[in-house]
């Protein structure tokens, strides 16, 4: 070649050397490798000397390029490029199905692959294959129980990233997730998108057996268990089974006998927080939910939509075992307790066994000696609400008891 020629062409592809990047070179011939004693070392090479500046900051920890929106730095402009738009919300990447649109083009084509179905990373162990690598990658966790991130107040480790980023919260209070119709706030996103849900009447997740609808995934797993007849949770006294493992813990308590909340304005104790809340509106006056129909008023919603029963008649509660129906859950085990012989109330004076708490309350009062109604005519008092009833007709002349046979009425 010309010497002219080759020194142009010599200045228009410069080789750049970094003297920090030494490298060996594993696949040298045999013959050279023979001749040298040493290895072969030889320096990371660039074509161009923009190339050759990039790579240096990355010994430098040079991140020329800051963000005027945040802290954020880059060490290159295209980067810097990248991240504004996600201050600016510049979304030139539209989805065709659906039009959804994204900032950056490898967003697009993982999104488009909810419309294909295609789930290209497949995990080596157990065959379970992902739409995203970055799943994969913390699925294969669970392989290899490798835990990276570690909490630095507690020491708790955790396989991903987020899972660490949510648990600090705990640690610093922090709820950066704020609801923009009630203001409340939210330390995890997809909290406030379920919270949301109440204001919206959103119910996107749907019974596939019947028409009920859910606000929350976790809802319809544990609704589609009254199909499946599931019942997970195990009682280890007695071996009853539950759908919800907080059902499970409620009826842990009738062998305890443990009633951890406790009321601060009469000192009545419950063995649910929830049954303390409803409580309260004792003391209160508080009634918030409204019947439609004819206007009554209840402390608690589940006793509404029991209410609410009356209006329609439905009773989907159906015994297994003959055709009586029932319009609440709790009416149904009661019953079932007729057929399988079940006493899990026990009196702790005699030993006595009870199918319901209502009796058990009612028996004891034989020991205890409280009378707790009492009739304002005659000062009477009675152990049971239905005795001061029956009790009552003395005063009003009522005859509530008629004969089917000859219309003779009784007190």
């Amino acid at each position: 070649m010309d010497e002219n020629v080759e020194g142009k062409v010599k200045n228009e592809f410069e080789i750049y050397e970094d003297p920090l990047c030494i490298q060996d070179i594993d696949n040298i011939s045999k013959e050279e490798s023979e001749k040298n004693e040493e290895p072969i070392l030889i320096q990371k090479e660039f074509s161009h000397n923009n190339y050759f500046k990039i790579h240096m900051r990355t010994h430098a920890g040079g991140k020329t390029y800051q963000c005027s929106q945040c802290d954020k730095a880059f060490s290159q402009s295209f980067d810097l490029q990248i991240h504004m738009r996600t201050h600016n919300r510049e979304k030139q990447y539209q989805c065709s199905q659906c039009n959804k649109g994204f900032a950056l083009k490898s967003n697009l084509v993982s999104h488009q692959r909810i419309h294909t179905g295609e789930k290209p990373y497949q995990c080596n162990q157990c065959n379970k294959t992902f739409a995203h690598k970055g799943t994969l990658t913390i699925h294969q966790r669970i392989h290899t129980g490798e835990k990276a991130y570690q909490c630095n107040q507690c020491n708790k480790t955790f396989a991903q990233k987020s899972t660490l980023t949510i648990h600090q919260r705990i640690h610093t209070g922090e709820k950066a997730y704020q609801c923009t119709q009630c203001n409340k706030a939210f330390s995890v996103k997809t909290n406030l998108i379920s919270h949301q849900r109440i204001h919206t009447g959103e119910k996107p997740y749907q019974c596939s057996q019947c028409d009920k609808a859910f606000s929350q995934s976790f809802s319809l797993r544990i609704h589609m268990r009254t199909h499946t007849g599931e019942k997970p949770y195990q009682c280890t006294q007695c071996n009853m089974g539950f759908a919800t493992k907080r059902n499970l813990v409620n009826h842990q308590s009738i062998h305890t006998g443990e009633k951890p909340y406790q009321c601060n304005q009469c000192n009545k104790a419950f063995k649910q927080n929830m049954v303390l809340k409803i409580h309260m509106k004792i003391h209160t006056g508080e009634k918030p939910y409204q019947c439609s129909q004819c206007n009554k008023a209840f402390s608690a919603k589940h006793q509404l939509i029991s209410h609410q029963k009356i209006h329609t008649g439905e009773k989907p509660y159906q015994c297994s075992q003959c055709d009586k129906a029932f319009s609440q859950s709790f009416d149904l085990r009661k019953h079932m307790r007729t057929h399988t012989g079940e006493k899990p109330y026990q009196c702790s004076q005699c030993n006595k066994g009870f199918a319901s708490k209502h009796y058990l309350v009612n028996h004891q009062r034989i020991h205890t000696g409280e009378k707790p109604y009492q009739c304002n005519q005659c000062n009477k008092a009675f152990t049971q609400k239905s005795t001061l009833s029956i009790h009552k007709s003395v005063h009003n002349g009522e005859k509530a008891f008629q004969c089917s046979q000859c219309n003779k009425a009784f007190k």
